[in-house]
């Protein structure tokens, strides 16, 4: 173990300090240290072995396992007594019904200069844009990076744009679609590779996230929805026959438009291509479960813990059980769940209400979050702050100065109370390194955009989201049980009791002193 912590933790911690202060150790609330006990590992452990066993497929959205993982968690929420408060719901009220529309890729290709290249069998990758199309011709215009810059004296309006990224940069690909789409291009194609060779890799590696079945809320009618973007990852070669151009002028360019060459885009002639879009659609339904405690004085003011309970299924023949993406997450909720409803019954019940909720749809891209936070079940301007859990129960894939610590994400954005509240619970109960670096939201990887919570703090709602990083395991069939760090799933889980024990019998609702930073 290091000595020393590096110095770019002491950086991320110091500047989180300085916004509110030093974490002030109190005396131990021993009311809530009786219950934050009783979460213990012997419980954690009981239930993770069924929510990441074999038998729930890997709870893939809308599939058996996900069901059957709805229908253990439904039936814990009984026992404990918890209200299902979905009117008319299905499952006593437990089940709230989370419309989905069920995509898969039909027949996709591009054509340049009367050549076919089919999509997978050919050096294209079709991300998506929910469409099905004839054979689209279109102009290609060649907008080097996509930046804002590169735009700017561009006409691509009801054309397609070619873009040159350095690498898997999410947040410049972002950019290039919001940009296009602003712009009112109908196309994408997108380089990340500075080779055929590299782009085959890349395209063996990933191709199953974007062949597999695509899921989507459903909004109404399908006249009513916006077209997206048609948006595909193509090889240099292919990007070189679409612009008549040789790929290495094409990154020539964008590197002297990159250096201030304003000029050097415009010098590269458009292309011209031809795309269809086949796209195959049904209707699903999945679940977001949810169990409510009425609180005491406070009751109307809401807290809602969420930790997402799907996973990614089976593929390549191999079930992806999600012990800790996001197993670890949920049966520390339920555990969370346990503890209030013992205190509840002992007459120590917390004052305002919590919601405690399970959702669907995560790894399909937030769908169950999103889908409640457009359809509350309890109004959002009475809901006090959402603590969501994804990934507690391992030690991430960067060097740590201990295994004892948790990343938190997103506590002072909208409440710097919250961060305050959050740092106090810790250094007075669980005493674990807090480390921040994903708390940027600048920050390459965008955590704090990635998860449940963001559809909560985009409303307006403060948040806190509570991670242990990625690991080896991430998305693999061997994230699985054995691989738990038991101790720490366990007081991490604690640290979200904690603060929500401080939330929720605390005086004063939390201040809202922040504006919502936009994605």
């Amino acid at each position: 173990m290091k000595k020393l912590l590096t110095l770019s933790l002491l950086l991320v911690a110091s500047f989180a300090f300085a916004q509110t202060g030093t974490p002030e150790v109190k005396k131990q609330n021993k009311t809530a240290v009786k219950y934050g006990n009783t979460i213990t590992i012997e419980d954690l452990t009981s239930d993770l072995n069924i929510l990441a066993s074999d038998a729930l497929e890997g709870r893939e959205t809308g599939k058996r396992g996900q069901k059957m993982a709805a229908t253990f968690i439904k039936a814990h929420f009984e026992e404990l007594g918890l209200v299902g408060p979905v009117a008319n719901g299905r499952g006593n009220g437990y089940y709230q019904d989370v419309k989905l529309k069920a995509s898969t890729t039909g027949d996709v290709y591009l054509k340049v200069n009367g050549e076919q290249i089919k999509n997978i069998e050919g050096d294209l990758l079709y991300m998506g844009s929910g469409q099905t199309t004839d054979e689209i011709t279109t102009d290609v215009v060649f907008v080097g990076n996509g930046s804002k810059e590169a735009f700017e004296k561009l006409d691509v309006k009801g054309k397609s744009i070619l873009v040159i990224l350095d690498g898997n940069d999410r947040a410049a690909r972002n950019e290039a679609s919001t940009q296009a789409k602003a712009k009112g291009a109908v196309a994408m194609y997108v380089v990340m590779q500075n080779s055929d060779t590299d782009f085959v890799k890349f395209k063996e590696k990933y191709a199953h996230y974007f062949t597999g079945e695509r899921l989507s809320l459903d909004n109404g009618k399908a006249k009513d929805k916006k077209v997206s973007l048609a948006s595909f990852y193509i090889s240099p070669s292919v990007a070189s026959k679409i612009m008549n151009t040789p790929f290495d002028k094409l990154s020539k360019s964008n590197d002297a438009f990159k250096k201030g060459k304003k000029s050097a885009l415009k010098k590269v002639k458009a292309g011209k291509a031809t795309y269809k879009l086949e796209n195959i659609v049904k209707d699903l339904i999945s679940e977001n479960v949810l169990g409510y405690l009425e609180g005491t004085d406070l009751k109307d003011e809401l807290i809602i813990i969420t930790a997402h309970y799907d996973h990614i299924g089976i593929q390549d023949g191999k079930i992806h059980n999600g012990a800790d993406d996001d197993g670890s997450g949920t049966v520390g909720l339920l555990e969370m769940a346990e503890a209030f409803a013992k205190a509840k019954a002992d007459g120590n019940g917390p004052r305002r209400s919590i919601l405690f909720m399970p959702v669907t749809g995560e790894e399909k891209g937030l769908l169950g979050s999103a889908y409640y936070a457009e359809h509350p079940i309890f109004p959002l301007e009475n809901t006090v702050v959402d603590l969501n859990i994804d990934m507690i129960g391992r030690t991430g894939d960067r060097d740590f100065e201990t295994e004892d610590y948790v990343f938190l994400v997103g506590a002072d954005k909208i409440s710097s109370e919250l961060h305050q509240i959050s740092e106090d619970a810790n250094a007075t109960y669980t005493k674990m390194y807090l480390d921040y670096t994903y708390n940027d939201e600048k920050h390459p990887d965008r955590i704090y955009y990635r998860s449940d919570h963001w559809n909560f703090a985009k409303k307006g709602v403060p948040i806190i989201f509570y991670f242990n990083g990625t690991h080896a395991d991430y998305h693999k069939h061997t994230d699985t049980i054995e691989k738990i760090n038991w101790e720490m799933l366990q007081k991490r889980t604690q640290l979200v009791f904690y603060t929500a024990w401080e939330i929720a019998n605390r005086d004063a609702r939390l201040v809202i002193d922040k504006k919502v930073e936009k994605n």
